[in-house]
């Protein structure tokens, strides 16, 4: 009911039902149809012509030897007889419908005179009629309402579906242009938009390519230079600038990279590749430690998965101190989660962590080496290969990284 197709077609049902009922209301009003009490009086005068007509001719009407029998009109049969009592001929008479058909049964001497009665009201009356008109107009207007509530919520539908279909990679298939007027002019927008937001992102991938590229060439010239600088100190830190200038260069293509790669992936056992990074990472003298290891099988490319994985724990084992590592697998998906002992972040900052270039705390940029895109690129990777990252204090101190990837079972 909180769909738009249902409240349109809701909507609709009730104005049509509405006014047919108003202009049913009218008819009724200005044709007056006749009820069943103002048919009595014509009843009592037909009961007395055919009496008087058996008395006269017998031969000209046909006397039965059982009344008519069917359902009995009660109402009727008792108004019937207070008439007939009331003009001083009091008579038995039966009034019955036997197959929806009205029959007024008649006793005389011999047996029942029988005859249909043609100006009786159906069974039920007029109302019953309109109950009966109504709720067949209610199930035509819904059946109409909603092929027309479908029609016009056609667009937005289009429109929910292209959405549902964007992949990782922001992409939005091409839609076909087909069906009514105004599905066609939604595909065509929605066509034209995926086509200028692709544009639009590979000229900003190419911009960031060519720039990251383009800085190798001032960057060796630079370090040429530094090397000739006389003082030894600042000679080092001429060349620690240097090296942080190729750092971000180097970085910046390596996004490029993640982003406009299309590897095919693989199935990975998820817990074997964090396993291998731990013993890595260790014995390049980073302080991790790998607490839980589920099995599990992850759907993706390898060499972007081990990068993005490494920048986590590389991440949580320099700014937290030591990182922690923790496998989980479900049948639907494996969960790794990384914790460390750090400050954490502010938490009013803690929505901008994946944003390039960005630092908790300015002050502790010279303290460790990187460009600040290491959390980009992970959440790049991840989400090109179906998963998500999310990152949050912990309850006491610390930071921690939780990866879902969807598990091959389930993809």
């Amino acid at each position: 009911m909180n769909t738009l197709r249902a409240k349109l077609a809701v909507l609709l049902t009730v104005v049509i039902i509405a006014v047919v009922c108003i202009l049913t209301s009218i008819l009724i009003y200005l044709f007056d149809p006749p009820n069943e009490q103002d048919a009595i009086s014509p009843l009592v005068d037909q009961i007395e012509l055919l009496t008087q007509v058996r008395q006269i001719a017998p031969k000209l009407v046909i006397v039965q030897e059982a009344a008519a029998g069917g359902e009995v009109e009660a109402n009727l049969t008792a108004w019937l007889r207070d008439a007939l009592m009331a003009r001083g001929a009091p008579r038995d008479v039966i009034v019955s419908r036997k197959n929806d058909l009205p029959l007024l049964s008649i006793p005389v001497d011999q047996g029942w005179i029988v005859t249909q009665i043609p100006d009786l009201p159906p069974g039920g009356g007029v109302f019953h009629l309109l109950l009966i008109w109504l709720a067949l107009t209610t199930l035509g207007t819904m059946a109409v309402a909603l092929f027309f509530a479908n029609r016009m919520v056609k667009p937005l539908v289009l429109l929910e579906r292209a959405i549902e279909t964007v992949g990782p990679d922001a992409v939005l298939p091409e839609l076909a242009v087909t069906g009514p007027a105004e599905v066609r002019v939604a595909a065509k927008a929605l066509n034209s938009l995926s086509s200028r937001l692709k544009g639009a992102m590979e000229s900003r991938m190419r911009l960031v390519a060519a720039a990251g590229h383009d800085l190798r060439t001032p960057i060796t010239r630079m370090r040429l230079r530094a090397e000739f600088v006389e003082d030894e100190e600042d000679r080092e830190m001429w060349l620690k600038d240097i090296d942080e200038l190729d750092r971000i260069a180097d970085s910046a293509i390596l996004l490029v990279r993640e982003e406009s790669g299309k590897s095919a992936p693989a199935p990975i056992r998820l817990d074997i590749l964090i396993s291998d990074l731990v013993d890595e990472l260790r014995t390049l003298s980073y302080d991790v430690t790998l607490t839980n290891s589920a099995a599990g099988t992850a759907l993706a490319n390898r060499t972007g998965l081990s990068r993005a994985f490494r920048n986590l724990i590389i991440n949580a084992s320099t700014h937290g101190k030591r990182a922690r590592v923790a496998v989980q697998s479900t049948p639907k998906e494996i969960v790794v989660v990384i914790d460390d002992d750090g400050p954490g972040i502010p938490p009013d900052l803690i929505g901008q962590v994946f944003e390039p270039f960005f630092r908790a705390d300015r002050a502790r940029m010279k303290q460790f080496d990187g460009a600040g895109l290491g959390l980009t690129i992970a959440k790049e990777i991840v989400q090109r290969a179906g998963g998500s990252i999310k990152i949050e204090n912990g309850s006491l101190r610390g930071l921690i990284q939780t990866v879902r990837l969807p598990a091959c079972s389930a993809i």
